[in-house]
């Protein structure tokens, strides 16, 4: 049961953790329920990678996917550092830019790896909407030339959109094809 939760359980986590990070921006969460949504996550991650660190180390994409999981328990944890301590805004905007690009870049690789048949399109459009959004949320945070288009907040909130939408097109093409 364990292992088919690991397999599965993503395909529900990705698009909770977007959401979650959306309504967090748009201030409807109390920072009391992000730190503990941070320290929650802090655990699931060590342990993903604990208990499927020999499953995925035998091959490239799943290996490049342990990269993912251990490189983001180290930024989660700078935003559980940042919430505990009441860091400042960079090391939150940083935690949140870092799970935008991460995994975009996962998404990608394995776009560009996987055979045919297992809709590698579906991968790289992935990893395309992860760095759009990313992009926009790095041009809402200094204030580049979309903002002259849209509100800080709304570019935001559009950038966070594209990354939920193309980082969990990814995980669902992943559960289905596993």
């Amino acid at each position: 049961m364990l292992r088919r939760l690991r397999e599965t359980g993503p395909v529900l986590l990705v698009p909770l953790a977007w959401t979650f990070a959306t309504a967090a921006h748009l201030r409807l969460l109390e920072p009391r329920t992000v730190l503990i949504a941070h320290l929650v996550m802090d655990v699931l991650l060590f342990g993903f990678a604990a208990l499927s660190w020999r499953d995925m180390s035998e091959h490239p994409v799943l290996r490049a996917w342990l990269a993912v999981i251990a490189v983001g328990f180290g930024i989660t944890l700078v935003g559980t550092y940042a919430l505990v301590t009441g860091g400042g805004e960079a090391l939150r905007r940083a935690t949140v830019f870092g799970w935008m690009v991460v995994p975009a870049v996962a998404l990608l690789y394995t776009g560009r790896v996987v055979p045919t048949d297992e809709a590698p399109v579906v991968y790289t459009a992935g990893g395309a909407l992860s760095i759009l959004g990313g992009a926009f949320f790095a041009d809402a945070v200094f204030g580049g030339a979309l903002t002259q288009v849209l509100a800080p907040d709304e570019l935001t909130v559009l950038a966070l959109g594209l990354v939920g939408v193309g980082q969990t097109m990814g995980i669902v093409n992943a559960v289905v094809q596993y």
